[in-house]
Order: structure tokens, then C-alpha cells, then sequence
């Protein structure tokens, strides 16, 4: 099923060269405060009880969804995140006030790492869901907790416990419910621009797209689904070459990959199985996703070449031959596209 994204509906999502995907920040919890060994005087006690109270929680770190981002570049500058420390007990039994929390608003699809295992912490998927990144050091007792029959007057208290520091890392993959896949120049900016109101950088020449692009495709009935473009991957792109490997990771959150290959390929099967070996290279689980394949750019060629191709398709996947300048072929691509994501 589609993702329920909560800016369905807004036209396109902005793109541009501010997009920001991944930032390391150094984060510091609040540290607890001290609990209070304050022993009870007034006027006619001279020797009263113990009533020192609690020290305050540190403050947490905590990473919240926020719908309305979509990038990470408000937190490119921003490399050292510090939370509250917890107030000291008093006396009267009064607790020392927490620490003010810290909160870092995230776009959703964010993924926060430890920084020196790499190991995944959480990940943000919803508007407004809260995670703690560091938490809190608790606030120390007061020396009324330590009276006892034998120890009427307690003159000691326990420190607050020491916030939690280190470094993390956020890391953004995009949310979208279908990611196009192909090599560079195969035809997918045009095919974004064609369906949406995204209005992606458009060229004759290999990596026009430098960024993620997300377009709302609209539908029959007031219906929608979100489509991502991401830079062309190019044989390799699992180790590193070209552009791929930085944002194949955004493949990662689709729900369906619509690989877009060029009617003028010289082997669809071929560039097919490359494609698909670049995805399982660079994580095997993509390979579960469901796959439709979309021949681009068939206003180039003509109806005798076509009948060719077709018999090039790979078996075992869905296909459908466009032109995203004539619109050939759209409306189908359309009605294929929503009933994969609807299972249909």
C-alpha cells in the first residue's frame, strides 16, 4: 500500500541543491542534578530531620518527525546539540526542576545511527513521532530517603548521574511510494516532470539529476501516490562509482521500483540485469520489493523497432512501452503503477 504521507496532495516536493541527506552531530544529554542533604531548622527545632529533596532529570535529546521538512540542511551547521542540566534539591523536600528537553526536528524517512558502530538507533516515519537519542542523567536522592532507624540524621545525599554524550549520525531516505531506477539519461526526470508538478533539471547529458526528486502523480478520483527520481546509477554504483551509492539508499523506502530504461538501449535484458545486480549488491532486500519496467523514449524509434524490442522484455516482469514528450503510454503506466501499489 502506498505510504500515508502527509503532504500528499501539495503538488511537488522542492528538491534543489540545499537537499542535505546526511549529517554526524556531537549530542549531549542533561546531566541530573544533585540531591540535597539539607537537615530541617526553624525556630524552636534546632535539631530537625533530614528534608532534602531530589535533584531534577537531565534533559534528553530527542529527534521528532516533522512533515513539513524535507531536507536535513537546517542541521548541516548545527554539529554540537546540548540538552538542559537537571536542577539541585532543596530543602523542604523540594525536587530540583528537570532539565528543558532538546528537540531535533527531522523530515520523515530519517535514520539515526550510533556514529562509531553504525549500528541503527530508530527510525522516523511519522509526523510528530518522538525518539530519545541521548537520554537524561537522573536526578540524585535527597538525604530523606537515607533515614533510618539508625541513621536519624543523614548528612549525605547522592549526586545527579552524568548525561550521555557522543556522536550520531541522521541519515534522510527518502519516503515515496514509487522509486525510478535506471541508468543516467534513460528518461526519468522527463517522466517525473511529465506525471507530477516536479520540475527536475532536464539534459542531454549523464547526471542531470544531482538530487532525490519527488513528484505527487495524481490519479483518477482525487487518488495519489508519491514518485521519486534519483541520480542514475551506472555499473559500479555498489562500490562507489558514479553518483549511486549515496542515494541508492533512498530505493530503500519505495514500496515499488519502476525501472526506466531507453527505447534506443542496445540490450534491454542486458541494462535490466545490470541495474538489478547494482541493487542486490548494495542491499539484497531490494530484490523483495515489487518491480514494474517502463521502456522510455519510444517517440524515437519506430513501430517496426518496437515490436523488436519486445521481445528483448525480460520474463517474469510487468512492462509497458512510453514517451513522457507525447504522453504515449502514460495513462497506462498510470493504472499499472496503482494497481501494483494497491496489490491488484
Amino acid at each position: 500500500m502506498p505510504f500515508p504521507l502527509l503532504w500528499r496532495g501539495k503538488g511537488n516536493i522542492d528538491m534543489n541543491e540545499n537537499f542535505v541527506d546526511y549529517v554526524k552531530i556531537f549530542v549531549r544529554s542533561g546531566k541530573g542534578g544533585a540531591g540535597s542533604a539539607h537537615l530541617h531548622r526553624e525556630k524552636f527545632v534546632a535539631k530537625g530531620g533530614p528534608d532534602g529533596g531530589d535533584g531534577g532529570r537531565g534533559g534528553h535529546v530527542i529527534v521528532r518527525g516533522n512533515s513539513q521538512l524535507w531536507t536535513l540542511l537546517h542541521l548541516k551547521y548545527t554539529k554540537h546539540i546540548h540538552a538542559e542540566n537537571g536542577q539541585n534539591g532543596g530543602s523542604a523536600q523540594s525536587f530540583g526542576a528537570f532539565g528543558e528537553d532538546k528537540y531535533i526536528e527531522v523530515p520523515l524517512g530519517t535514520v539515526a545511527k550510533n556514529a562509531e558502530t553504525d549500528e541503527i538507533l530508530f527510525e522516523i516515519i511519522e509526523h510528530g513521532q518522538e525518539e530519545i537519542l541521548a537520554k537524561g542523567g537522573r536526578g540524585g536522592l535527597g538525604n530523606v530517603h537515607f533515614k533510618s532507624a539508625t541513621n536519624q540524621t543523614p548528612r549525605y545525599a547522592q549526586p545527579g548521574e552524568p548525561g550521555i554524550e557522543g556522536w550520531f549520525i541522521l541519515e534522510l531516505k527518502v519516503l515515496a511510494d514509487v522509486g525510478l531506477v535506471g541508468f543516467p539519461n534513460a528518461g526519468k526526470s522527463t517522466l517525473l516532470s511529465s506525471v507530477s508538478a516536479a520540475k527536475p533539471k532536464i539534459a542531454d547529458y549523464p547526471f542531470t539529476t544531482l538530487v532525490p526528486n519527488l513528484g505527487i502523480v495524481k490519479y483518477y478520483g482525487h487518488k495519489s501516490f508519491v514518485m521519486a527520481d534519483i541520480p542514475g546509477i551506472i555499473e559500479g554504483a555498489a562500490e562507489g562509482r558514479g553518483l549511486g551509492l549515496r542515494f541508492l539508499r533512498h530505493i530503500e523506502r519505495n514500496s515499488v521500483l519502476l525501472f526506466v530504461i531507453s527505447a534506443d538501449s542496445k540490450d534491454i535484458a542486458q541494462e535490466y540485469n545490470i541495474l538489478l545486480n547494482e541493487l542486490e549488491q548494495y542491499n539484497p532486500e531490494l530484490l523483495d520489493k515489487q518491480r514494474l519496467l517502463a521502456i522510455s523514449k519510444i517517440d524515437l524509434v519506430t513501430e517496426e523497432n518496437i515490436k523488436k524490442l519486445k521481445s528483448q522484455i525480460p520474463k517474469g516482469i510487468k512492462c509497458t512501452f512510453i514517451s513522457a514528450v507525447t504522453n504515449k503510454g502514460i495513462a497506462e503506466l498510470k493504472d499499472m503503477l496503482w494497481e501494483t501499489l494497491n496489490g491488484q
